[in-house]
């Protein structure tokens, strides 16, 4: 059984968000980039269900620039067999991902695709549903456990009043929670091997697909900085403070 994992390279997690001084987007010229943590997840479930014996080949996909095939390696060092760049200059929205997706999926005939539930950069949250709509598969998200026996594939996810848990049949889409595993670290080994990978390179052009944005960012800014709170000794005090500030009719 092939798996399908993505890796969205984005800022690290750990580096402070900086606005470009123009208002375009968020820098990120010199800054520290790494695999979406949730991909991450996705990748580590994956490699383990190969260990298992369920799955013969993961195979990695990354959208972007020639700057994602270091993402790409990095997924390889964790133990993806070969990887697969799409690519592209033009910022993808949710949908054209999904769309490149499914093609891909088309193309490698993969029985289950694995991927985060969002991306840290945008918080989309999207491009799984979307992918599992357009391959009309059954979909588990929020996954914070899996277990495949045969052509099923149980899906623990969180929900707001604890945890549910659905049978899927495969072919599935599944994303993934923070919970569903710890992901492993690539040793230098692993790094080294990596480098050996097969990694293709492939256009959207190529997969016949249509990536033109429906939508515009116009502006991008901070957040406002919240003001100091004022310390009040009594309902009397409050309700003036908000009659002072025009609060109350």
């Amino acid at each position: 059984m092939k798996i399908l994992v993505t890796a969205k390279r984005v800022i690290d997690y750990n580096v402070k968000i900086r606005v470009k001084a123009d208002q375009s987007g968020v820098e990120t010229a010199n800054v520290k980039m790494a695999i979406n943590p949730f991909d991450e997840i996705a990748i580590e479930e994956a490699v383990r269900l190969k260990e298992k014996g369920i799955a013969t080949e993961v195979i990695v996909v990354s959208m972007g620039t020639d700057a994602v095939q270091e993402t790409l390696r990095t997924a390889l060092a964790l133990g993806a067999d070969r990887a697969i760049q799409v690519q592209t200059e033009q910022e993808l929205q949710p949908l054209a991902v999904a769309k490149l997706l499914s093609a891909l999926v088309a193309q490698e005939m993969p029985r289950l695709v694995i991927m985060g539930k969002q991306a840290i950069d945008d918080d989309c949250n999207q491009t799984g549903q979307m992918l599992a709509g357009l391959l009309q598969w059954p979909q588990g998200t929020f996954a914070s456990q899996l277990v495949i026996e045969g052509e099923r594939l149980q899906v623990t996810r969180e929900i707001d009043g604890g945890l549910a848990t659905i049978a899927l049949k495969l072919p599935a889409v599944i994303t993934t929670d923070l919970r569903l595993n710890q992901p492993r670290y690539a040793s230098l080994p692993n790094i080294m091997k990596a480098k050996q990978k097969p990694l293709a390179i492939i256009t959207p052009a190529q997969l016949g697909v249509d990536i033109a944005p429906a939508w515009a960012t116009l502006k991008v800014t901070s957040p406002l900085t919240r003001k100091i709170g004022v310390k009040l000794n009594s309902a009397e005090e409050l309700v003036a403070k908000l009659n002072d500030l025009g609060v109350l009719p």
